[in-house]
């Protein structure tokens, strides 16, 4: 037998080998990369995990590899932590796992923004509070069937693009924006502090 056939069937047998190893021989699913807190628009400062997900790959022990806006040393783990991040450490993410000689697809890139806080409209309101949160265009004050979100999770569908909060709770805090018509406005930060009563008005313009 020809040297190169011996190392053409070799080969084989070590990929035979590496996709007998993994659980019950089955191919694993295409890897996820998911953040954690799971909102992909952060600011300065915050510390963000960046973990990579096989699916039917449990069990196998996996070697990561990762392609990243800025990682000067890449981790060969699962996950890693973003902390106190930068504006440059905005960008795409993806990754994929390697076990002996046998490699998964490369995951679907997740996109993570990073802002300065200085372009980032903050709101202070008092615990207990009434809020009211409005959306509108430039060029139409009233709109209807608004769609708000809070930390990029849909909270309410209204049809007078009005959203009312009648006593905040800390756990109102962080993140809305609304959209409208396919068009989505830029998000605001509301911060809960203390307590007291009166209403607050948080207006979103649609650019």
């Amino acid at each position: 037998m020809a040297e190169g056939s011996k190392l053409f069937l070799s080969l084989l047998v070590f990929v035979f080998m590496a996709l007998k190893c993994l659980p019950e021989g089955r191919l694993p699913s295409k890897p996820t990369v998911t953040l954690q807190p799971s909102w992909t628009q952060i600011y300065s400062g915050e510390t963000v995990t960046v973990r990579c997900e096989i699916q039917g790959g449990e069990g196998a022990q996996w070697t990561y590899e990762w392609r990243a806006a800025k990682l000067n040393t890449p981790p060969t783990s699962n996950e890693y932590r973003i902390i106190r991040a930068t504006e440059s450490d905005s960008g795409g993410y993806s990754c994929r796992g390697r076990r002996d000689y046998f490699f998964s697809e490369w995951s679907d890139i997740i996109t993570l923004t990073v802002q300065d806080w200085e372009n980032c409209p903050v709101h202070p309101v008092t615990e207990g509070a009434s809020v009211s949160l409005s959306c509108s265009l430039r060029t139409q004050k009233i709109l209807s069937n608004v769609f708000f979100y809070h930390n990029d999770k849909l909270i309410e569908n209204d049809p007078r693009g009005e959203l009312k909060i009648s006593a905040v709770s800390k756990s109102d805090e962080g993140f809305y924006k609304c959209q409208y018509s396919g068009r989505e406005s830029a998000q605001s930060w509301m911060s809960v502090k203390g307590e007291a009563s009166f209403l607050f008005l948080l207006l979103f313009i649609l650019h």
